[in-house]
């Protein structure tokens, strides 16, 4: 059955080193929700903390109307998939699977058709008699999968269980195992440091640093609408360009950068937080043009992307990265201007 998992006030400490501080986390029955950022953000040690292998220098963690907080790894009864597969290599498959059940005491026939039915759920017929050494990884990593399922638990947890694998791979273990977990409904929490991977399996992200979460919502947002500059670098808005807000009338928002250069957007788009703002776009945010009203910029390095091609572009508040068309290639040292497009832009508060 599945349960809510809530983290509230958790921190934890490696030593004297702060690693996680006053963190509030919920994940709603039947949601998954990934933990994403690089490493030493604290993503790990969430879940190792909510998994028992380490314990909270402050704070609870509840599972359903269950205390975690100071309970044995053991008696969690959470399926966990780790990134190194973690099976038996004296086991079969059947065995390996089938191994959760065994700890808990179900008869042996019970097992055996639970194993079995498992196996075939993560399109494994046909190799339950096979040892892992005659596996490929991603077949490792369905093993790993079935395992953590079988015993139908109220939370599961990856740990990185993509990374070893190569990239058609990922993306089709990522497809399985969000199949699994909305099939069965379980409540699932997931750590990754692939923000593909994050926003394509979960129903929620969050975005953490330095032993807090940035932001927490659907991918869309995140992608759309981060929250502040951290979020907004880390989810590809590669340009973040100081600007004060110099008016917000009628239907546009008036930005000034330095230099002297204005940005006219749409205000049903945007809100103005503060006076003084970070203007956020993607590469693909600004598109390069011979004409318009946008930021003046010198063209620089020039390359090919396919589906157009990128610049580095010298502008009065320093370089910035825009798209042109692939109609009209310009040669560095064009006099040029960054046009806008708000689908691919954000405007911060500075901090």
């Amino acid at each position: 059955m599945s349960v809510s998992l809530t983290l509230a006030g958790v921190s934890a400490h490696y030593g004297s080193t702060l690693v996680l501080e006053n963190l509030d986390l919920h994940v709603a029955e039947g949601e998954l929700v990934a933990l994403l950022g690089a490493s030493g953000c604290g993503k790990t040690t969430t879940l190792r903390l909510v998994a028992g292998f380490l314990q909270p220098s402050a704070g609870t963690i509840r599972l359903g109307e269950r205390d975690l907080t100071r309970l044995p790894a053991h008696s969690r009864n959470i399926g966990l998939v780790f990134q190194t597969y973690a099976l038996f290599p004296h086991l079969t498959v059947r065995d390996n699977v089938a191994f959760g059940l065994k700890q808990r005491g179900v008869a042996a026939a019970e097992r055996a058709r639970r194993a079995e039915a498992m196996i075939a759920t993560v399109g494994l017929e046909g190799l339950a008699d096979r040892h892992p050494a005659n596996l490929s990884g991603g077949q490792r990593q369905r093993v790993a999968l079935a395992r953590a399922l079988v015993i139908d638990p109220p939370l599961l947890m990856f740990d990185e269980p993509l990374s070893n694998l190569d990239a058609k791979l990922r993306i089709d273990m990522r497809v399985e195992i969000r199949r699994a977990q909305r099939d069965r409904g379980t409540t699932a929490l997931y750590v990754t440091h692939d923000q593909e991977e994050a926003f394509s399996i979960s129903d929620r992200v969050a975005i953490m640093s330095r032993g807090r979460i940035e932001q927490l919502g659907p991918p869309e947002e995140l992608y759309s609408r981060p929250a502040n500059a951290f979020v907004a670098n880390f989810v590809g808005f590669s340009n973040l360009v100081p600007m004060r807000a110099v008016t917000e009338a009628g239907d546009a928002v008036r930005l000034e950068m330095q230099g002297g250069a204005t940005l006219d957007l749409p205000r049903a788009r945007f809100a103005v937080p503060a006076r003084e703002v970070i203007f956020a776009a993607r590469a693909e945010g600004l598109t390069v043009a011979r004409e318009g009203r946008g930021i003046p910029a010198t063209l620089g390095l020039r390359t090919y992307l396919g589906r157009a091609y990128q610049y580095r572009c010298t502008t009065a508040a320093g370089e910035i990265v825009a798209n042109g068309p692939l109609s009209e290639p310009l040669e560095p040292g064009t006099r040029a201007v960054l046009v806008p497009e708000p689908d691919h832009c954000a405007i911060l508060r500075a901090e």
